[in-house]
């Protein structure tokens, strides 16, 4: 993390430091879509933001557990662990976990409500005995707790010029839209590990199955009724993310080149879905570099253009923060 995060963040203990960091390099790592977006942020938000999905990654990551080395109940002992740690940061402001510190400092910093780090939890758990969802509404249940508790977590962060209940939907249903996305994009990778994340009602109006995407995925080959399941998820999630984009307005002007940035770069992974005529079995869709770049250059345009009026506005008002280098886009 750079040293100038930090300072403008406020962290000058050095463990918090080091603890802050290493959530930034997670996000760095795994996130890339996302840390683009982030480095759009006022410098003075991204350790908060960079904790809160380094905590996210972390839990995700043992749930996950790819290298398949760990039976559930191991991987259920350590989301034990990492709850208990969370709960003991909270209550001393010390944590076994660096990343537990530095989102436990972040909580106490922006008042977060500590329920939705409990839902997010119980829908983690949620991954190490359930594999699949007969209907929408049993997804959306997951997803409260898995996507929808992450937009909520963001808005104390961001800030917002409504009453932030009035933007509490819209956040929950763009945290929402990014999983959806992720389903779709990954339903190869999640049927490798046994999880369809799908709703079965959805695939089953167009004819389709777990063994019907065994075998697809098995065989490379394709199916037109898969196309057509995967078209009508991509329709779903798509009616999701116009529930959350009018929440974009609703949020601090300072921050909301970031989330447009977001909101742009993961609906244009639906786009190269279906530019890949929705073979999403046997290839990863990803937007490509150039187009991440371009997309984060409208963005940082924007910044300067709201740094712009506010300075016209209030020609002696410090300035906050910089527009982020172009060279950084690129990485």
């Amino acid at each position: 993390m750079t040293r100038r995060e930090l300072d403008a963040a406020g962290i000058s203990d050095p463990e918090l430091r080091a603890a802050y960091t290493r959530c930034r390099q997670l996000n760095a790592r795994h996130g890339r879509t996302y840390f683009l977006a982030t480095r759009l942020l006022p410098v003075e938000h991204r350790c908060a933001v960079h904790a809160l999905y380094g905590f996210a990654r972390w839990a995700d990551d043992i749930v996950d557990d790819i290298d398949r080395r760990q039976t559930p109940d191991e991987r259920d002992r350590l989301l034990r662990l990492l709850e208990n740690d969370l709960a003991y940061g909270l209550s001393t402001g010390g944590a076994d976990e660096p990343l537990v510190r530095a989102l436990a400092d972040t909580i106490g910093r922006y008042g977060i409500e500590r329920t939705l780090f409990t839902d997010f939890i119980a829908s983690m758990r949620t991954d190490l005995s359930v594999t699949d969802y007969p209907t929408y509404a049993d997804l959306r249940t997951y997803m409260h707790g898995s996507a929808a508790v992450i937009g909520l977590q963001m808005l104390p962060v961001l800030g917002t010029v409504v009453p932030r209940e009035e933007a509490a939907p819209h956040a929950a249903a763009l945290g929402v839209a990014f999983q959806l996305t992720n389903f779709l994009r990954d339903v190869g990778e999640d049927l490798d590990r046994g999880r369809v994340y799908l709703p079965a009602d959805l695939l089953a109006a167009h004819g389709v199955d777990r063994p019907l995407l065994e075998w697809s995925r098995r065989t490379g080959r394709r199916d037109p009724r898969i196309r057509s399941a995967f078209i009508a998820a991509e329709a779903l999630t798509k009616g999701v993310y116009r529930e959350a984009e009018p929440g974009i307005a609703m949020l601090d002007p300072r921050v909301r080149p970031c989330i447009r940035t977001a909101f742009t770069l993961y609906g244009g992974i639906l786009d190269v879905i279906a530019h890949h005529d929705y073979g999403v079995l046997h290839r990863r869709s990803v937007v490509p570099c150039r187009r991440r770049a371009a997309t984060a250059a409208v963005g940082a345009a924007r910044i300067l253009g709201v740094r712009l009026r506010t300075r016209a506005a209030h020609p002696l008002a410090p300035e906050r923060g910089a527009v982020p280098r172009w060279r950084e886009f690129e990485q």
